[in-house]
């Protein structure tokens, strides 16, 4: 009988494990709301619901539309991002050109007209006779008809083309130009002291390139190709001046290795074959990475609480608007600038139009030449369209809501990110309110927070960054940004602890300052105000920031 009764309990408990793991497992799909769900949503809510979608990001439907319509009525030739060289035109990003506030307000508040989906698109002309960046407002989706250049409208004038974020093709032509011209010139060097075989180098870059308006020189740090390649530098950097639209014409401006500098790649190599090079003993690093990998260093522990939702959540999402308790508000992600949201109401009431991430920047300082002119913009690479799909359990509770993207920046096609935003319920660890008296006849009184949190991580590089918005029961709105992944090193030698701390044997961790900037448009009362919050983070060392840069360098 005991046998028979514990093999009904193990019968039991797998059932209930394989409930668990198919219900976490279909919670990550995209929502849709069931009948039940629609009946409990009231007419105001379907409503707002509809209204959102003057602020939903693009679909790949549309986006493609843009592009077909661009490549049959610019009248020149478009190249593929993924092929173009610096002497292309090319469609760099397609992305939603919000109506002005004005005309949402309208249509929002006042029963008015909706306003006319359209589309931002940023091209890169460089086969022109005067090469340039251009954007065009593309409408009405779904079928555009028309074009706008609206570049001088926004800027107060054309957009030279020295100005263009790159594009990845764009660094792997310098890639190119480095293995096919520049490396044979120096063999000895580069076969006996940083071991190159011809596959086994990362790359950091000191962006933007040069150190004045009009400059296209960048510093091209090399690191060992390994997982966690940011830990590993190799103490050797190149100086390429590619401002010429002919990547024939690029050129080697400088060489560095080991705090020596040389003319060139045929002046290290002398310099080397005469024993006048500083050879710093570099290891090779493991193929995982070594200290840099990402392996687990501690064995699985028994697994740790989960989210519970012991009725289901508590908030609906109906296409791109979320509701939840008194709040309703829109959302999307930019592909360049990241997160936002639209619309915020607590208790119908509108007190915020718009709060979106707006750029994210972070300023280095070292004694190596490519990190010491680092100005990290990360708008620049493109924050929106680097968020990543999230894991279920570690980057968001199981149970939360997953929600795809949709991107088109530096590519021939529309991008899906597959679980790139996830929404959820938590406890937020702290009461709103609570109190116990001591007095005669002692009472307790507290009330429990629980809070709604967007959420999307963007890799940018070496950086992860978290990104919260979350909305509080009492009205108050909070953004969290926790920064993760791997620090960008610099290589160690001579007076490197002026600069940052030593990591490794040959690794400094270079000093930086992150800039995380935010825009916040609040409706309070009717009256409208324009904020832009930045958020500091300062590393301790910032008297040392900045000690080789040439005056004037910095721009802020």
């Amino acid at each position: 009988m005991n046998l028979k009764l514990a093999y009904l309990l193990l019968a039991l408990c797998t059932a209930i494990i394989f409930i668990l793991v198919w219900a976490f497992q279909n919670r990550g799909g995209k929502p849709m709301l069931c009948d039940s769900h629609l009946q409990e949503m009231g007419w105001e809510e379907r409503g707002h619901g509809i209204y959102s979608q003057v602020f939903a990001d693009l679909t790949p439907e549309e986006i493609m539309e843009v592009k077909i319509y661009l490549q049959y009525n610019l009248g020149v030739p478009l190249a593929e991002p993924s092929q173009a060289k610096p002497s292309d035109n090319c469609i760099f990003s397609i992305t939603l050109q919000l109506p002005p506030k004005a005309e949402v307000l309208q249509f929002l508040d006042h029963q008015g007209s909706r306003p006319a989906r359209q589309a931002l698109a940023v091209l890169h002309f460089g086969n022109q006779q005067d090469p340039n960046v251009t954007e065009f407002v593309v409408g009405p989706l779904p079928n555009p008809m028309y074009h706008q250049d609206v570049t001088v409208q926004k800027y107060g004038g054309k957009l030279p083309y020295y100005r263009r974020f790159f594009l990845e093709n764009e660094l792997r032509e310098i890639h190119t130009f480095l293995k096919n011209r520049e490396y044979p010139k120096a063999p000895s060097f580069m076969q006996k002291v940083i071991y190159y075989n011809g596959s086994n180098f990362g790359y950091s870059y000191g962006i933007p390139p040069g150190l004045k308006s009009g400059d296209r020189k960048i510093w091209v740090a090399h690191f060992q190709n390994v997982p966690g390649s940011y830990l590993h530098p190799v103490g050797f950097e190149v100086h390429v001046d590619i401002c010429s639209l002919d990547v024939s014409h690029w050129k080697v401006l400088k060489v560095f290795y080991n705090g020596q500098y040389f003319e060139d790649m045929e002046d290290i190599e002398r310099q080397f074959i005469t024993g006048h090079v500083k050879v710093a003993k570099v290891k090779k690093a493991p193929s995982d990475g070594g200290y840099s990998s990402l392996k687990q260093r501690v064995p699985h522990q028994r697994l740790g609480p989960l989210h519970y939702e012991p009725r289901g959540p508590r908030y609906r999402i109906w296409n791109n608007q979320v509701f939840f308790m008194s709040w309703s508000f829109a959302f999307g992600i930019d592909a360049n600038r990241g997160p936002q949201v639209f619309d915020v109401r607590f208790k119908g009431e509108r007190i915020v139009y718009e709060l979106s991430l707006q750029d994210a920047s972070a300023i280095y300082g070292s004694n190596n030449p490519a990190p010491m002119q680092t100005r990290y913009m990360d708008l620049s690479f493109g924050i929106g369209a680097r968020v990543s799909t999230l894991t279920q359990g570690v980057d968001c509770p199981y149970l939360a809501t997953y929600l795809d993207r949709n991107f088109f920046l530096d590519s021939s096609l529309p991008v899906t990110r597959k679980g790139s935003i996830c929404i959820f319920e938590q406890n937020a660890e702290v009461p709103v309110r609570r109190h116990y008296d001591h007095s005669e006849g002692a009472f307790y009184g507290g009330l429990v927070d629980s809070v709604l949190v967007f959420r999307s991580v963007t890799a940018v590089n070496n950086y992860d960054y978290v990104w919260d918005f979350i909305f509080h029961q009492n009205g108050a709105i909070g953004v969290r940004v926790h920064a993760s992944g791997y620090i960008q090193s610099a290589f160690y030698f001579g007076d490197a602890l002026e600069f940052g701390n030593r990591v490794q044997e040959w690794t400094q961790g270079a000093i930086h300052t992150h800039n995380i900037n935010f825009k916040v448009d609040m409706d309070i009362g009717g009256t409208p105000v324009s904020v832009i919050i930045s958020l500091d983070f300062m590393e301790p060392l910032v008297k040392f920031a900045f000690k080789y840069l040439t005056k004037g360098c910095l721009l802020f």
